[in-house]
């Protein structure tokens, strides 16, 4: 075959496509643009529309990817691919890709689950699989959670669906579980009351229901005191944290030690026959 002949045929080849293959990349590339652009409108209208804000992260993506997908289609018209073949080859793709994907499709049936059940909702506090944090999103496949020391944890729709979760917004309060460690030789009833006194002057701790103080256990070396304070979801650490600080204070004017190991040394002598 003649080299020169193969050469031009290419070359006639390449000034054919040319053309579609630029307008094509041209349209994906302002498609792309435009596409981005019209999703965060999409967002801030249903944002500023009163749309549940547990539905408009789940709404909006969807809408994303119906965009692209539109996108594709068009980029394919335009360097000749006939639409029904493509979308025969898209049909047995996306076969092959289902079942390739059949954990992402999980995941975004436990989105869909999630947005009817509404196990927990955006802003909520809530501990799924060890992650405590608050919701940011809820995504087509993807929960968005901030932790409290502020890590971004992405977790799977279906890894959080599929375990046990709690969700610590569900009720206005909740109890703060502390714990208090009292030597022996203490009066109870008088440590009892220093520890209350020091938790009426905890801010953000509600009155009612009232604080309890009791002995939850004998330990080797101490009598370990139940703290529970109560307060709202939104001021649980200043009180978890504010109600331990102020019961050492209180108990160190008081002179009361923290309890501690002890071991008591006794002379003793070997004696032989």
């Amino acid at each position: 075959m003649d080299i020169s002949a193969s050469i031009q045929n290419l070359i006639n080849l390449l000034f054919e496509w040319a053309p579609k293959l630029v307008g094509a990349i041209v349209v994906l590339l302002i498609g792309l643009w435009i596409i981005g652009g019209l999703t965060k409108a999409i967002r801030r209208a249903m944002e500023n529309s009163g749309l549940d804000k547990d539905v408009v992260p789940f709404l909006t993506s969807i809408c994303n990817v119906l965009m692209k997908v539109m996108l594709i289609f068009s980029v394919a018209g335009i360097v000749g691919i006939e639409t029904t073949s493509f979308i025969a080859l898209l049909g047995a793709a996306g076969l092959a890709i289902g079942m390739a994907l059949q954990g992402t499709l999980g995941h975004f049936a436990s989105g869909v689950m999630i947005m009817i059940f509404k196990p927990y909702r955006v802003g909520d506090l809530v501990d799924i699989q060890g992650q405590l944090g608050h919701v940011d999103e809820i995504q087509i496949f993807n929960t968005v959670l901030t932790t409290l020391d502020n890590k971004k944890v992405i977790m799977p729709n279906g890894i959080a669906t599929s375990g046990i979760m709690t969700n610590l917004s569900t009720n206005e309060t909740l109890r703060v579980d502390l714990n208090v460690a009292m030597p022996y030789e203490e009066d109870f009833e008088k440590v009892q009351k220093i520890i209350l006194d020091a938790i009426a002057r905890t801010p953000k701790v509600l009155s009612n229901p009232a604080p309890t103080v009791e002995i939850e256990k004998f330990d080797e070396h101490n009598v370990l005191l139940c703290v529970r304070p109560h307060a709202t979801t939104a001021d649980y650490w200043d009180v978890y944290f504010g109600t331990y600080k102020n019961v050492k204070e209180a108990l160190g004017k008081a002179g009361i030690k923290v309890a501690y190991p002890k071991r008591e040394l006794v002379n003793s002598k070997v004696l032989s026959n």
